[in-house]
């Protein structure tokens, strides 16, 4: 393994963020900084906001089990806007409007889609046009920076539902709900204790893996990261240097069973064919890294296994009815976070 070296934070600047000065350390512990506020990095979330989040999360869940929801979001529409395919991030978004009594405009705009911009339009424009009917959106396209660019010319709030190879936040501050609920962490005294997290399979492409390991070096938590990959995708290095701002412990390993050993978390992605020019390359790659019963009978007792979905073969099946298996959890938690992102963005928490 290889230890990548650490530094204290320093100060964030626009170009060592790749976000707005004006949007970095912008949502806080107090609602009303994220009333009408884009969600365009985990950059811009401090500590406290976290636990703000956290809660109203916590309070979504509640709702949904007591009663199905209610309806703090009437008459609000979100704009639904994805350029590229989703089944769980797209349809999450929905359900959490729904859930709140607001109503959903869906627009599939990737190519077997029917949009004006087959005929040319801009993406600025069709945002700044659904934002005419709409109080909010979510927006995913595959151009990294795209969503940064509409922020900068329209008036409502969006949502960035994952740009290209970039950042994928809101599957961030999920996979972060997730891990401390799994962990007995959220309302506990475990600030002393270090976990140790592995971000396994496509992390050079691997948006969820991006901002995963950003939002873990901001939250406050004390993390070591270990990341598995073939060398052909391992974590890009302005990844790791943003993280080497804060006092976390960045490690650089191929094995699998050595990266598992005392893990608290294996997060696992699956190789993304549609990133890669050649298949041949693809090929080289898959299926390099499987999580079977004899990969979870070497791991710790403890540990979770997480995954953004959806996986092609890098978790068996078998491996669903392990108690450890956390990731359709994950996915559950995912709606009541975005039930929590859609009440304070419309200043209704």
């Amino acid at each position: 393994s290889r230890t990548l070296r650490t530094r204290s934070k320093a100060m964030e600047t626009t170009s060592s963020t790749g976000c707005p000065q004006n949007l970095v350390d912008s949502l806080t512990d107090d609602p009303s900084s994220w009333e009408n506020s884009p969600l365009l990095s985990v950059k811009q979330i401090t500590p406290g906001g976290l636990e703000l989040l956290n809660r109203t999360a916590l309070s979504m869940r509640d709702i949904v089990r007591k009663d199905g929801g209610d309806e703090r979001l009437k008459h609000r529409v979100l704009a639904s806007v994805f350029y590229e395919s989703s089944t769980r991030t797209s349809c999450s978004f929905q359900c959490a409007m729904l859930r709140l009594g607001g109503r959903v405009v869906h627009v599939d705009a990737g190519k077997s889609g029917n949009t004006s911009h087959k005929k040319g339009e801009s993406l600025s424009d069709t945002i700044k046009c659904l934002e005419c009917y709409s109080d909010v959106t979510v927006l995913r396209h595959p151009v990294v920076g795209s969503v940064a660019a509409v922020i900068q010319k329209v008036t409502k709030p969006v949502i960035n539902a994952g740009d290209g190879i970039g950042e994928h936040p809101t599957q961030a501050l999920l996979d972060l709900f997730t891990i401390r609920e799994e962990l007995g962490l959220i309302g506990a005294n475990g600030e002393d204790r270090v976990l140790n997290i592995v971000l396994l399979g496509d992390l050079k492409h691997g948006r969820t893996v991006h901002s995963l390991a950003k939002l873990l070096a901001r939250s406050g938590m004390k993390v070591k990261l270990r990341y598995c990959a073939p060398p052909s995708l391992q974590m890009p290095q302005d990844v790791k240097d943003y993280v080497s701002q804060y006092d976390l412990v960045q490690e650089e390993l191929s094995d699998l069973r050595s990266a598992v050993q005392d893990a608290d978390v294996l997060y696992v992605t699956r190789v993304q064919r549609e990133r890669f020019t050649f298949a041949e390359d693809y090929e080289k790659v898959k299926g390099l890294y499987v999580v079977d019963e004899k990969v979870m009978e070497s791991s710790p007792s403890e540990m979770i296994v997480m995954h953004p979905l959806p996986r092609v073969d890098e978790i068996a099946e078998e491996v669903d009815s392990d108690p450890r298996a956390a990731y359709f959890r994950q996915m559950e938690n995912g709606m009541f976070v975005r039930m929590a992102i859609l009440s304070l963005v419309l200043g209704k928490p």
